[in-house]
């Protein structure tokens, strides 16, 4: 069966540019993990929820409380790190091999895994207000 490819944004040589720099093509799979990962962690997004939003603004919070959690506490398999040296873990099971990391912490917008009181209790600086003359 063939694939049938269409760019909303762009050109189709500058996706497969960003894309070739990984060694990935343009796969379905992508948006339906990014989909199974928002059913299983926005409940409202579910299909069937007894959990339901009362409005637009509710479902935004819930978004943008999972993109947050998404980026900056979940740690991902694929970005994980091989540590130089292994880490003891006190007797209580192997040696820890790898690191594990955020797609912010690969991206270089902290340098440590967050926990969710730390992302709930991170005060966000205002942003700068429109000057009235």
């Amino acid at each position: 069966m063939a694939v049938n490819r269409h760019v909303a944004i762009g050109t189709q040589a500058a996706v497969d540019q960003v894309l070739k720099a990984y060694g990935w093509v343009i796969n379905t799979a992508f948006v339906e993990r990014l989909n199974l990962s928002l059913r299983q962690r926005v409940a409202p997004m579910r299909r069937r929820s007894a959990t339901s939003c009362k409005g637009e603004a509710g479902l935004d919070s819930q978004l943008t409380l999972f993109q947050v959690y998404y980026n900056f506490v979940l740690p991902h398999a694929s970005l994980r790190q091989v540590l130089a040296e292994p880490v003891a873990t006190n007797r209580r099971g192997s040696a820890k091999l790898w690191q594990p990391r955020t797609p912010a912490m690969a991206a270089g917008l902290t340098d440590h895994r967050w926990s969710l009181r730390e992302v709930l209790m991170f005060r966000v600086p205002p942003w700068p207000q429109p000057q009235m003359v």
